[in-house]
């Protein structure tokens, strides 16, 4: 099992290197077209559109069928989607293949992490999630640091590269990945009254993922037109890859270091509503310093160990929801309501950006305030609910 673990280690860093080569450079890509500023966030909306509609597809699809072949096919979607994005220079045909690659992409990022989750329980599970998380963040790292410095000599070639990198990739899990007998064909029931399953939700739960899509829509916010804010601002595609370097590694080691050690704490639904104030409050003084690389140096480092702490606690908290025949069911839905917030916020913000960037990140730190305003309200309904099971049996 260990061994299958660290496979999946070096799978999410490439998977993150591979998938973020491009990022760096879209922005620039925009502009060298001549397309309208605000297709930016309309490209990367529809991309998350493919993964809403994806991710709960795929996911039932992975507890009924074998998980590795659904995952190789979908990249091979996502390569598709590359392809077809870097060649077309109309824009609804560019955001076409956005959706192709978003409705690709959402097969590895639901079916790994569902076979990661399938595989750890208790702490154990935590830790694996943490440092898949940290992978992922290093190999998105490595990808924003190597796409900035290849935007120096090549712009719209870099998705074909994307495309090429990423049917390896696609390889490797073919021959590599190992999934347990446990998470193959699990479900006997119908594949109707197996949706059915998939999205009867108890309230608490639900609160909790509204809320999951709030956090979202501000952490995209803040990632994707942080991009856009600091290229208007003057500085150079190699100069964000750096800075997005710096990010990584600061989410890397909190990944490592800061998480496993606040889970002994046996308090993750309270860590993770207050992460969401204390992250609503560093993006706002983030962005009153007139000097912008110094604030993102330091303070914005911050809200860096706030989100790389989130994101393991929040998917371990939705996994104590499923079982051994409905983890993939579940993080489709998961990584449903993730991306529906992936969609909501560029598409918000493009509007927001044209009229004042700065009300972009003041827009995301309401939307934090949102998410622990949800994230609190779920704590009480779960604690209501257990209060009346206990009732009920103590008759």
């Amino acid at each position: 099992m260990k061994k299958g673990v660290y496979i999946l280690y070096i799978f999410y860093f490439v998977q993150g290197l591979i998938h973020n080569l491009g990022h760096p450079l879209t922005p620039t890509f925009v502009n060298v077209l001549g397309l309208n500023p605000r297709m930016f966030g309309f490209f990367f909306s529809f991309m998350s559109l493919g993964i809403v509609v994806g991710s709960p597809l795929w996911g039932i699809l992975g507890d009924r069928y074998d998980k590795k072949p659904l995952i190789v096919t979908g990249l091979l979607i996502y390569s598709i989607g590359q392809v077809g994005f870097a060649t077309f220079e109309n824009p609804y045909i560019m955001t076409f293949f956005r959706f192709v690659s978003g409705l690709g992409v959402s097969a590895p990022a639901t079916l790994i992490l569902a076979i990661a989750i399938g595989i750890t329980s208790g702490p154990q599970r935590v830790k694996v999630l943490s440092i898949t998380a940290a992978m992922m963040a290093l190999g998105a790292t490595f990808g924003y640091q190597i796409g900035g410095q290849l935007g120096r000599f090549f712009i719209g070639e870099i998705f074909y590269l994307q495309a090429v990198l990423n049917t390896f990739y696609a390889l490797s899990i073919l021959l590599f990945l190992n999934v347990p007998k446990i998470l193959k064909n699990g479900h006997s029931m119908s594949f109707k009254n197996q949706v059915k399953t998939a999205f009867k939700l108890p309230k608490p739960l639900l609160m909790f993922l509204i809320g999951l899509s709030l956090a979202t829509i501000a952490a995209t916010n803040i990632s994707k037109y942080l991009d856009v804010y600091v290229i208007d601002a003057g500085y150079t595609t190699s100069q964000l890859g750096n800075f997005v370097f710096v990010t990584g590694i600061v989410g890397l080691l909190t990944n490592f270091l800061l998480v496993p050690y606040l889970t002994r704490f046996n308090q993750n639904i309270r860590i993770m509503r207050y992460l969401q104030l204390l992250s609503a409050l560093v993006i706002v003084v983030t962005f009153q310093f007139a000097a912008l690389r110094v604030a993102l140096y330091t303070i914005f480092m911050l809200y860096v160990v706030m989100k790389s702490t989130f994101e393991p606690l929040e998917k371990h908290h939705i996994s104590l929801n499923a079982d051994d025949t409905t983890y993939a069911s579940l993080m489709g839905v998961r990584q449903m309501f993730f991306s529906i917030g992936m969609v909501l916020g560029p598409l918000l913000s493009g509007f927001i950006y044209e009229y004042n960037p700065l009300f972009v990140f003041y827009f995301s730190a309401l939307m934090f305030v949102l998410a622990f305003l949800l994230i609190t309200a779920s704590a009480k309904s779960s604690k209501a609910l257990l209060k009346e099971e206990i009732s009920i049996q103590t008759g």
